[in-house]
């Protein structure tokens, strides 16, 4: 693997443990429409995926046309929850400030949610100006559109990335990018389901802790 010269992250479910905050939101708000889903289909179909993925799936799926409203009310009801209930991931401030390269940030919320979440766990100083989103690419992931933007702007080739992603749609993303991958199972949305990894979405590592970032990569970060 060539050297790491920059580390990409995804956003819910590795920097910030949000995950299970949303699938709630979401199961809550199709149940006043009548549309019955649990916890387990949100994460095996949605998780890593953009809100407009996820209302597409929705309605192919299940025939449900959401009205006008519907998207507005689960975004304000999911910001609401999130000032409450969002928290960082363990560990993971810790590592971002020790890192002896760049990284950055690149995630399928929207512009208004990211940004919203990294300022309310205190990460937004750590990363600004190196926050990009799937409103920016024409693809979101799985497709390996974002993970190359955010190279690009970065100046720095896919190749010499490293990719920090939880969900099997990320990982997917990142290979597709020619990218190495590592996979975060810390978040509390991936207990109990962390399971099997289909062939074209096997990470390059795996990691359940930051606190155990540097152990597996020494040379990323500054000496102590």
């Amino acid at each position: 693997m060539p050297p790491t010269r920059l580390v990409i992250f995804d956003c819910d479910g590795v920097l910030i443990d949000s995950e299970m905050i949303s699938a709630r939101m979401l199961v809550e708000e199709l149940s006043r429409l009548g549309l019955s889903i649990d916890l387990d289909y949100v994460a095996r179909h949605f998780l890593g995926r953009s809100y407009p993925v996820v209302m597409e799936t929705i309605r192919r799926e299940f025939g449900l046309d959401l009205p006008p409203a519907f998207e507005d009310r689960y975004r304000e009801r999911l910001l609401a929850a999130f000032q409450t209930d969002l928290r960082i991931m363990p560990g993971v401030r810790e590592v971002i400030e020790g890192l002896a390269l760049p990284c950055c940030v690149a995630t399928s919320s929207s512009p208004r949610r990211v940004a919203m979440s990294l300022a309310h766990v205190g990460l937004a100083p750590l990363v600004a100006g190196r926050v990009f989103t799937a409103t920016q690419v024409s693809r979101g992931k799985p497709a390996p559109d974002l993970f190359l933007f955010a190279a690009a702007q970065m100046g720095v080739a896919p190749a010499d990335c490293l990719v920090i992603e939880d969900s099997l749609t990320g990982i997917r993303a990142a290979r597709a990018a020619g990218m190495p991958v590592w996979r975060f199972t810390g978040g509390s949305h991936l207990k109990g389901r962390d399971g099997p990894e289909p062939e074209d979405a096997r990470p390059d590592a795996r990691f359940s802790s930051f606190a155990d970032f540097a152990t597996l990569a020494p040379e990323l970060m500054r000496p102590t």
